[in-house]
């Protein structure tokens, strides 16, 4: 099975506001670089998407490090938040509605089609491709800016 790492990050101007993701995949030496967004549109939104705009890249069964500096993401694979949510109906442990449970079902099922681990990264710190994925978010909320 090949085995592919992916770095994501997401970005706002503005919570909510403008956002953008990015992502590069490493997979063999080589890099692919991929960035979007969104007009309106959270953080968090955007962390998430980038790791399932990541995860669409793949065309087939992979082995797949994400690396992430959002907790939130991070968090919900390894502390079990999604395991829970969909045993409690998309319901937080207070009873609330999950929010972006329409994404965090998608990447869950994106999940499923590979094997993927989650690794916590500290963002804005010394980790090159962090920082790439941040500069290419940020750069994508600039051309949505441009566009409008």
């Amino acid at each position: 099975m090949k085995k592919v790492d992916l770095y994501t990050d997401g970005a706002c101007s503005g919570n909510p506001g403008a956002g953008g993701y990015g992502a590069i995949l490493i997979y063999n030496g080589v890099e692919k670089e991929i960035s979007g967004g969104e007009l309106s549109t959270t953080n968090n939104r955007m962390e998430i998407y980038a790791v399932i705009a990541g995860l669409k890249c793949l065309k087939e069964r992979c082995s797949v490090t994400v690396y992430s500096d959002s907790a939130y993401t991070v968090n919900a694979f390894n502390e079990g938040w999604l395991a829970s949510w969909l045993k409690h109906g998309w319901k937080k442990a207070d009873g609330k509605a999950v929010q972006n449970s329409e994404l965090w079902q998608e990447l869950l099922a994106l999940t499923k089609e590979h094997e993927v681990r989650f690794v916590k990264v500290k963002g804005h710190a010394d980790n090159e491709y962090n920082n790439r994925c941040d500069a290419l978010a940020r750069g994508a909320i600039k051309n949505l800016s441009a566009e409008a």
